[in-house]
């Protein structure tokens, strides 16, 4: 198959909408960098204008009765409902339904359909027009053969007027098919009237995806839904996809941007044949993990993954990769009576130990028999780990983010407090029965508006403005005797970069932790 002819031909609409589309394997990101000459700013529209579908009888059918037909197929063969709690954001495939339909369904097959969302954002790449910042439909409502979909103007309008990296370009819009293909899965299994806010985001800088995210962090919640359209790698393999999407889907469960840019750099230095990208949509999802990444209420949970040589294995030799995503808020609250018992602590203390025992002498990390551990070790939690050599501090580091069971976040963390703390040399092995270990695990963050909201002593902070963040421990209030001033003012100068009156202008989140150590627990 010649790849570009083929992507002229979608472009162009040659194909019959009654026809059926075996060849449709799916329109991704090739490079926007090349269009970067039509920045000019679209014409704004002063009457309201309806979006009209641009794909259709292309990704999927243009006929009412034939899309109905196919999405009932691709319903009844999806991923059912898993019945995750709290669905506030999905990842889902944009390419022809016969390829990444059924993902696509299996994805949409979380969303609890009887809820009535505000809003439901949906962020899509751009793969026509080259532009910074992101673009948002305001001039009227989005039509497919299923009907049309309400837009709320007056939301995607107030945006963009707050955020000058927010525009209103309708040539974002009008030919691109991520938002579009998403509409007929919503139109299907929504019981409720809803409306959207469709959201084109254009190429960027890191830093510009944390700026979008910034703006539309505070709809982050249940009263939203976020739809953010992806496919993965494109042309390589089947078996080489299978490996690098696995790779970067998994870098994405972490709710870590970083890790994601770190593992899609990574693939790209593979050298894998005919891989043009990890992520067409990285985009979206990077805006996405900016939004979610210090959450510790939240969690991705793999729903289904497949590429197109799945549905046609006559064209395995260049495939895309599609996975169904979920993101869902944990229903437990800032000290909703979590608690550890003596056991727990020991056997969270014991793990800490043995990771650092074997890692320093061996560089490997031991397994661990999560079927003898209790439920409340395995659960998803936050965790720091500090290390401490005759009263002095060697080392602490830790995450809020509970994508992963406690034991594990203990067991990393240890490593990472002996060999990652910038402000320390690494600890050798020489050095571990002079470590005492100590323990924090965290309860879920909770943004106050008042610093008389913290308690000294009893309370965590955590300051983040833009891309900087600090934390403080609970104990180290305990231990310093500051004042809250002083704390939040060592916080915001020696941990966020902010500066000493940092904090008066930054997000302040408060937190707590149940803090036991190896002196303590075990009686070294």
């Amino acid at each position: 198959m010649q790849w570009a002819p083929f992507r002229q031909t979608i472009l162009s609409g040659a194909i019959m909408k009654n026809r059926l589309f075996p060849l449709i394997l799916i329109l991704s990101l090739w490079s926007v960098t090349s269009c970067n000459s039509q920045n000019a700013q679209s014409p704004r529209h002063t009457e309201p204008t309806d979006r009209q579908p641009a794909v259709a009888g292309q990704f999927y059918p243009a006929e009412r009765e034939q899309l109905q037909t196919m999405l009932h197929q691709l319903f009844s063969r999806a991923v059912p409902p898993k019945h995750l709690k709290n669905v506030i954001a999905i990842i889902s495939p944009h390419a022809g339904y016969p390829y990444s339909g059924e993902v696509a369904a299996s994805s949409f097959n979380q969303i609890d359909p009887e809820k009535e969302y505000e809003n439901i954002f949906i962020l899509g790449p751009s793969h026509h027009i080259g532009f910074e910042g992101a673009s948002l439909y305001s001039q009227g409502n989005f039509v497919t053969p299923l009907g049309t979909v309400k837009v709320n103007t007056r939301l995607a309008r107030e945006l963009i007027r707050k955020h000058k990296f927010l525009s209103d370009r309708v040539d974002a819009h009008q030919s691109e098919h991520s938002i579009e293909v998403q509409l007929p899965f919503l139109q299907t299994v929504m019981k409720k009237d809803f409306r959207i806010v469709p959201v084109v985001v254009g190429s960027g800088s890191a830093e510009m995806y944390a700026q979008i995210a910034e703006a539309l962090r505070p709809y982050l919640n249940s009263r939203n839904l976020f739809v953010i359209s992806t496919d993965f790698s494109h042309y390589p393999a089947y078996a080489d996809a299978v490996t690098v999407d696995k790779a970067t889907g998994d870098a994405v469960l972490t709710n870590s941007p970083g890790n994601l840019m770190k593992t899609v750099r990574a693939n790209a230095q593979k050298n894998i044949p005919n891989l043009a990208t990890s992520m067409c949509g990285l985009s979206g999802v990077l805006t996405l993990l900016y939004m979610t990444q210090d959450n510790p209420l939240v969690t991705y949970t793999a729903i289904q993954y497949k590429n197109s040589g799945d549905a046609d294995p006559g064209l395995r030799q260049q495939v895309v990769g599609y996975h169904a995503i979920t993101v869902s808020l944990q229903e437990r609250a800032a000290g909703g009576g979590f608690s550890l018992t003596e056991k727990e602590k020991g056997d969270l203390l014991r793990i800490a130990r043995t990771a650092l025992d074997e890692y320093l002498q061996d560089r490997r990390l031991p397994e661990i028999d999560a079927s003898i551990l209790s439920e409340t070790i395995t659960a998803k939690c936050g965790a720091f780990v500090t290390l401490t050599q005759n009263g002095q501090l060697r080392g602490c580091i830790g995450r809020f983010d509970a994508s992963e069971p406690l034991y594990k976040v203990v067991q990393q963390m240890s490593v990472a407090a002996a060999t990652e703390d910038p402000r320390f040399d690494p600890v050798e092995a020489r050095e571990l029965n002079k470590l005492e270990i100590e323990i924090s695990v965290l309860t879920p963050l909770r943004r106050i508006h008042s610093i008389d909201e913290i308690e000294m002593g009893k309370h965590g902070i955590y300051l983040r403005k833009g891309l900087r963040s600090g934390t403080f421990l609970p104990q180290v209030a305990t231990d310093t005797h500051w004042t809250k001033e002083e704390f939040l003012g060592h916080c915001a100068q020696d941990k966020a970069g902010l500066g000493w009156n940092g904090w008066k202008d930054a997000e302040i989140y408060v937190y707590e932790a149940i803090v036991f150590s190896e002196k303590e627990v075990l009686k070294h």
